[in-house]
């Protein structure tokens, strides 16, 4: 009957409808299937390059870390107001030298670092959080390289001035095994009378009181004296301001001979390079006193100010002074004789004396905005 063969032919057409699409489905499950696989192995592959990259970062890091530590670095330090500005502006004078500004967060971050390690408490907390020694250290000296890589132009040896950087000579160099330091040291007398004259402020420090600067200043340049000490002569050499101010050339040479630095003319006339090659900041102390060549001027300014009482305590006072080797019974200790440079110096600031005051003015300090000397009292911090 004729509607029995239309009903086959539609049930034929349907089973081949059918038949089309379960092989669409199945080409479509194979396609899915081998892209799954595809992608799986991708995946894979994407994250062993990932791994590898994240390793080849960290690998890079490490060398990284591995060259700062290896890295010469001279690090320049001393008790305030005496000559550690000067000293840096001389090795910045240097065409394979660049020293630039006080750094003032490296001794902070040195400072941290002591008085994490000094307190049982908080160090044990470190280490139960996972914090260890290594971590610790590592990222110290990743921030000290750091902040001198990009204080500045590049330079074939770095330096940092940073007057109370010595008092962490020890770890400092267990940090860079290259690294050199210059601890300047000056008459106790002379600097107490700079810092009370120059109104410098520095925690524990009196504007008036010579008696407890005195003991300051000793307790500084003794602890100073035992880190210089602990990291040997072939890494610390003492640099005493008198005889750099009297014997120039004398001394500088055997500075750069202690750094293995060539010698360079261009050391005897630093001031040459101000405003050049030397940056100075007039949020410093010494900018106006630097700026000129080395001189005399401020070599024995205290004579006649010290009160007699206190020279009688001298010695008791500041025994580092007499350990040092200054005459503490004279008034007007005899430091030396200048060389012919010096006295051709003094005689050319003499002649030229307006024009050297005025470029002083020019680098006169100058206090941030809105700052002013209470505030600023943390600025240069003796941290015991």
């Amino acid at each position: 009957m004729p509607w029995l063969s239309i009903r086959r032919r539609l049930l034929f057409n349907m089973y081949q409808r059918t038949l089309r699409s379960s092989s669409l489905c199945f080409i479509i499950l194979c396609l899915t299937i081998i892209i799954v696989i595809l992608l799986s192995n991708r995946l894979s592959n994407v994250h062993q390059e990932c791994s590898i990259g994240l390793e080849q970062v960290r690998q890079q890091q490490r060398i990284s870390l591995n060259t700062s530590s290896e890295q010469p670095i001279i690090f320049i330090g001393g008790m305030p107001r005496s000559g550690t500005t000067l000293m840096r502006a001389i090795l910045d004078s240097h065409p394979l030298v660049r020293c630039g500004e006080e750094t003032r967060v490296i001794p902070r971050m040195l400072s941290m670092r002591a008085a994490w390690k000094k307190s049982s408490i908080e160090w044990n907390r470190l280490m139960a959080g996972g914090i260890s020694e290594t971590m610790i250290d590592s990222a110290v000296r990743a921030f000290i390289y750091e902040i001198l890589v990009e204080h500045g132009k590049h330079a074939d040896v770095l330096c940092d001035k940073d007057p109370f950087v010595l008092k962490y000579a020890s770890y400092i160099s267990s940090l860079f095994s290259r690294a050199k330091f210059l601890l300047l040291v000056r008459d106790a007398r002379a600097v107490v009378h700079s810092v009370m004259t120059r109104k410098v402020t520095i925690t524990g420090f009196s504007l008036s009181d010579y008696r407890q600067n005195l003991k300051l200043w000793n307790k500084g340049i003794e602890t100073m004296i035992t880190q210089c000490s602990e990291v040997g002569k072939d890494k610390c050499f003492m640099v005493y301001y008198e005889q750099l101010v009297l014997q120039p050339k004398k001394t500088i040479e055997a500075i750069l001979k202690f750094l293995n630095i060539p010698w360079t003319d261009n050391v005897l006339h630093h001031e040459e390079l101000v405003g050049k090659k030397i940056s100075l900041s007039k949020t410093e102390h010494s900018s106006d006193q630097v700026i000129k060549p080395i001189n005399l001027e401020a070599l024995t300014k205290w004579v006649g100010h010290m009160p007699a009482d206190v020279k009688h305590e001298l010695d008791t006072l500041a025994p580092m002074l007499k350990k040092l080797g200054y005459d503490t019974q004279s008034d007007v200790p005899n430091y030396g004789v200048a060389d012919q440079l010096v006295l051709d110096n003094m005689n050319a600031l003499k002649e030229n004396a307006a024009f050297w005051n005025e470029k002083a003015k020019m680098y006169a300090r100058q206090l941030p905005n809105n700052t002013n000397l209470s505030q600023n009292h943390s600025s240069t911090r003796l941290i015991r």
